[in-house]
């Protein structure tokens, strides 16, 4: 997917002390692990979830159900490889680029996920997405 570049890592001055510059990592590494445990644990109770194409979650236990909703249904993340990442004060941001299948096609493309947290937890989190460089 894409020309492989060297990821950069970069780190401001954090107004959340609690907060972990790899917490959108463990978000996203647990949509490829398909774990539902470890998404709504990266995830505050009260968080708001904005997917790319427009559908809104609100609150931890409806994002639950969306992903379980989603797995039931056959959505698998083949590969959601991060090619660049940073933190900044309490906003997370990473570049990405993914292969799903979902409703028996597979699709890759290119996104950009902006978050921000409270607590040590995700609180809001909208993605953005494009299409995959030829």
């Amino acid at each position: 997917m894409g020309a492989e570049r060297t990821p950069l890592r970069w780190a401001f001055v954090n107004k959340d002390p609690t907060l972990d510059p790899d917490l959108l990592h463990i978000y996203i590494d647990g949509w490829c692990r398909h774990d539902i445990d470890v998404v709504l644990a990266a995830l505050a109770d009260d968080c708001e979830v904005i997917e790319s194409h427009g559908p809104v979650h609100r609150g931890r236990d409806q994002v639950g159900r969306w992903m379980r909703s989603w797995l039931a249904t056959g959505g698998q993340v083949r590969e959601w490889r991060i090619t660049d990442s940073g933190a900044a004060g309490d906003l997370l941001v990473a570049e990405w680029e993914i292969t799903r299948r979902w409703r028996g096609e597979e699709s890759s493309f290119q996104g950009a996920t902006i978050c921000r947290t409270l607590g040590g937890r995700i609180s809001y989190l909208r993605e953005y997405a494009g299409r995959l460089a030829p």
